[in-house]
């Protein structure tokens, strides 16, 4: 009968600790990488090099050209393609540098489209985290105080995000205005520090469809959907124990 009861009230314990966890640990999580910056990443270890291989820089970006072309319009990929051959290592880093900084204008954008869908915002502004991410050691080294005010507005607009809470407990509501305002102060800072005459990526699909119709971790507590299993195996345990308790009675 002991263990009968141990096995629910433990499983409680390990549900409350996980939501009290989802609901304080405000953190970025561990979202999916972004596969532009980590390109990017891989390319500048190679032209780093001394000579410089352009060979194997330019295999990395041929992994990404599609989708830049997608999301970006052809116009840049065939650009870096060209400093590449042309063996144009500054020219080719300062180029994909001002990628990144249209791909966090990306997905800023879409997070302002898709607000009221705390799951897909997040995850958006998760990957728009870590494209700059990657940016944050070229701004650290030519403006430390950018580099920190820049951190800074992300964790604001991650906090503008609100919390959906589970089951309602533990809600704090979005806001609009003030994701508006970091997002603003983040654009408007890396067009200025990289010199972008324009923040326009040209055409590009990217709804909350396309992104929640990407494999999600059965993990992400902040998703009601993945509690319902949990949820219902407490309730047959509990109903277990209520039955195996009216059967002692009778049987005492």
């Amino acid at each position: 009968m002991k263990k009968i009861l141990f096995l629910p009230l433990a499983l409680i314990l390990l549900f409350s600790n996980l939501y009290v966890h989802s609901a304080y640990a405000y953190t970025y999580g561990d979202p999916n990488k972004e596969e532009l910056a980590e390109v990017y990443k891989k390319m500048l270890i190679e032209l780093d090099k001394n000579p410089p291989d352009y060979d194997i820089a330019k295999k990395h970006f041929l992994t990404i050209k599609e989708e830049v072309d997608m999301h970006m319009g052809p116009e840049p990929a065939k650009i870096i393609l060209q400093n590449l051959d042309e063996k144009n290592k500054d020219e080719a880093i300062k180029n994909l540098e001002k990628l990144l900084v249209l791909n966090i204008a990306r997905r800023l954008e879409n997070i302002e489209k898709n607000f009221a869908e705390y799951d897909t915002s997040k995850r958006l502004l998760a990957k728009g985290n870590a494209t700059y991410e990657a940016l944050s050691p070229k701004i650290e080294a030519e403006n430390s105080n950018l580099n920190k005010e820049l951190k800074a507005d992300f964790d604001q607009a991650l906090d503008s995000l609100g919390n959906p809470g589970l089951f309602g407990v533990g809600k704090k509501e979005a806001n609009l205005e003030a994701f508006k305002e970091s997002k603003e102060k983040i654009l408007s800072a890396l067009q200025k520090q990289f010199n972008l005459k324009s923040l326009e990526v040209g055409h590009f699909s990217e709804s909350a469809t396309a992104e929640s119709s990407q494999k999600k971790d059965w993990t992400d507590i902040s998703n009601l959907r993945n509690w319902l299993p949990l949820v219902f195996i407490v309730i047959l345990l509990a109903a277990a124990v209520l039955f195996a308790v009216r059967k002692k009675k009778r049987n005492s």
